[in-house]
Parts: C-alpha cells; structure tokens; sequence
C-alpha cells in the first residue's frame, strides 16, 4: 500500500504542475492576443478561443489539485487556491462578454501574476519557513 502512495504522489503533483503550466501559459497568451485586438482583425477570434482554452486550463487546475490532495490526504489548500482561480476565471469570462475593458484587463494582470506565483511555488524545492529551534 505505501508503494502505491508513493508512486500516486508524484504524478498528481506533475499534474498539478502541468496544469498549473499550462494556465500560466494560455493567460499568456490572453495577454498577447489582448494586444493583437488593437492591431489585427485576428486577434479578436484568437482572444475569443484563447479565453475558453484559459477557462479549460482553469477547471483542469482544479481537478489536477483535487487529484494531488485525495490520495494522500495531504492540505486542502491547493484546492482552495485553484478553486478561487476558477472563480477569478468566472468573473474574468464576464467581464469580457460584458465589454467591461476597465476591470477585465487589470484582472487579467493580477491572474497571470498569481498564476506564475503559484506556478513558481510549485516548482520551486520546499524550504522551511523558519529555523528550527534549538534546545
């Protein structure tokens, strides 16, 4: 049993990775085709199928930390973090579809930054918060 423990641990924390990759970079992309809507009569159909791609890669987020947290039983934390993004998303798709520009461009900003934090979070080796105290 622990061999399977083992073994389930580090390919749904590569998941989590890969899905946390991959939603850093569709809000990447977000970002680029955002600037090609002002240049290209492209950019708005790639910012329209970009945006789904992004929602998907959201809801993957969320099923990859769900998928990391079940089996070992470890902090449900991750879910909390990709579940508010998942919400963030919502509200992002939105105002969008509202052509609200004034607070779905600076949303877009604070997604992708708290994307590659969590991105860098995750694949940045663990360190402890404090020293350990000496007796």
């Amino acid at each position: 049993m622990t061999g399977q423990m083992t073994a389930a641990a580090p390919r749904g924390l590569t998941f989590l990775r890969t899905a946390i990759a991959l939603q850093t970079l569709t809000l990447f992309f977000q970002a680029v085709t955002a600037g090609m809507l002002l240049t290209s009569s492209h950019g708005y159909l790639m910012h329209d199928v970009g945006s789904k791609v992004m929602y998907a890669a959201a809801m993957l987020y969320v099923l990859a930390a769900i998928l990391a947290w079940r089996p070992g039983g470890g902090s449900p934390r991750p879910v909390l973090y990709a579940t508010g993004f998942l919400l963030l998303a919502s509200a992002q798709v939105a105002l969008g579809i509202a052509h609200v520009p004034s607070f779905h461009v600076p949303l877009g900003v604070v997604m992708f930054t708290l994307s590659t934090l969590a991105l860098v979070r995750k694949l940045s080796p663990r360190s402890p918060l404090r020293p350990a105290a000496r007796s």
